[in-house]
């Protein structure tokens, strides 16, 4: 048995050990500019009051989208297979966890075995006095074993155990935004596409009544045929816009009945009720560049990553050292009988010191470590990058909410003003100064423009839902 003053020595350098082979992490700094480029135009903006920016789908003011926002962040199928990863990674931090710690185990058996006489040591045992061919033997046993963690490894190990955890948790995070986003975003688009196919029905309805009066009018030789062909071409523009449109709606209601995890058709009946388009809130928690680090939790996941790939390094360093473990026996043993199982002279006892040390191995080491280091350089550039497609994405969302805005703003005191001109001609045609034609042209030009600004309108509601995205809004960043 190995002296006690050694194990003592082992034992205790084990404990006092505070540091670990390998780098410890820093997260690096990335440069990033003071504030948005389109910030400032943001926030002249005079909308709606703001909305809240963790639940900030509720600021859009339709119950309907705040209903089918938290319905899709309790049953979407993403975001379960997310939850389910992290559980995945939970345990691995357990794991590594546990590999810091003792383990032990007991065991224990009986047996009973008959001898055959037949075989050379049966024969011998045979020509022995009240030789009894049967034997029992039990046994029992108390296993601990410790692998003492001098050098830092287990501890590197969990270090990356703990990060891909954390990773996993804001990856939950970073999936729901995306599912509470990209369902805003479908429920306004199906508003969009319904709005726009009411505006156009209302078109062929006009168109139909347009080309009734040209062939009128062609029958009594007042329009040329060409005219007639020209409205009839015109009206087949005009219907078969709606078959488009019918189509997008009905993708855009299965897409969301996915998106809550049910089965497409589950919620056509309650989305095919008239709704408005929603109104964008106002958005005024930007805050700056760098609050993204903290605020985008695709960002976190990637920072996370570089911090797991940084404690690999460690863990592939440590291989370098000796290994020690301590194993300890603890048991009872006989062939004689069950009762003398736990008798003083049936007791057994062992303890052992293990060394293991990769001391020819230092070639597969160093290209272990110099792949961990690979791993790590490239989880560095995967963060900086997400850190600039995040800004990137919210310069974009900026400029398409501001943009967006301002051409609604146009269209609408367009559709305002080709309002007014088909109601002043509709009261000339009353007071027969115009004709009917120029009613249903005004008709026409004025739905036109309200198509116009439908889809304009729907264009600001989806920028702001990208916009609140880009943010990282709708879940709590850790303080």
């Amino acid at each position: 048995m190995f002296p006690l003053r050694t194990l003592a020595l082992v034992v205790s350098t084990g404990l006092l050990a505070g540091c670990a082979v390998g780098p410890d992490y820093h997260r690096p700094a990335v440069p990033l500019p003071e504030h948005y480029q389109t910030q400032p135009a943001l926030r002249e903006r005079s909308v709606s009051p703001p909305a809240s920016f963790t639940v900030w789908w509720n600021g859009f003011g339709d119950p309907l989208l705040s209903q089918f926002v938290s319905d899709a962040l309790a049953q979407n199928l993403d975001l379960a297979q997310a939850t389910a990863r992290m559980n995945q990674s939970r345990a691995g931090l357990g794991a590594a966890t546990a590999a810091l710690l003792p383990s032990g185990n007991i065991s224990g058996q009986a047996a009973r075995a008959y001898q055959s006489a037949e075989t050379p040591l049966g024969q011998v045992l045979s020509a022995t006095p009240d030789y009894n061919r049967y034997g029992n033997s039990y046994e029992t046993d108390l296993n601990a074993s410790w692998e003492i963690d001098v050098f830092g490894g287990l501890r590197r190990g969990r270090q990356a155990a703990l990060a891909d955890y954390q990773a996993s948790e804001a990856g939950v995070a970073a999936t729901r935004l995306a599912v509470a986003a990209q369902t805003a975003d479908i429920y306004i688009t199906l508003r969009g596409l319904q709005a726009r196919l009411a505006i156009a029905d209302k078109q062929v309805s006009t168109q139909q009544a347009l080309l009734e009066k040209v062939q009128l009018l062609n029958a009594k030789g007042l329009a040329p045929a060409y005219q007639v062909r020209q409205t009839e071409g015109e009206l087949a523009q005009v219907e078969a816009t709606v078959p488009v449109l019918r189509s997008g709606i009905d993708a855009a209601m299965n897409a969301l009945d996915v998106m809550l995890g049910t089965p497409p058709g589950t919620h056509r009946a309650e989305l095919a009720l008239p709704g408005a388009i929603p109104q964008v809130p106002q958005i005024t928690s930007t805050g700056t560049p760098a609050d993204l680090l903290r605020r985008r939790p695709d960002i976190i996941v990637a920072e996370r990553h570089l911090a797991a790939s940084s404690a690999r390094i460690g863990v592939a360093v440590s291989e370098y050292y000796p290994k020690f473990s301590l194993t300890a026996l603890l048991g009872s043993a006989t062939a004689v009988s069950g009762s003398n199982l736990f008798s003083g002279g049936a007791s057994q006892s062992a303890g052992v010191l293990g060394l293991r040390w990769r001391l020819f191995d230092f070639g597969r080491i160093n290209a272990q470590i110099e792949q961990a280091k690979g791993q790590e350089q490239e989880a560095l550039a995967a963060y900086r990058l997400s850190v600039l497609r995040a800004t990137e994405d919210v310069e974009n969302a900026f400029s398409a909410l501001v943009n967006r805005e301002t051409q609604t703003a146009t269209l609408t005191r367009g559709e305002s003003a080709l309002a007014s001109a088909r109601q002043s001609s509709f009261i000339a045609y009353r007071q027969g100064t115009a004709s009917l034609m120029d009613v249903l042209h005004n008709d026409e030009t004025l739905l036109q423009a309200s198509d116009a600004r439908a889809q304009a309108q729907t264009e600001s509601a989806r920028a702001a839902v990208a916009t609140f995205r880009a943010l990282g809004g709708g879940w709590q960043p850790p303080g």
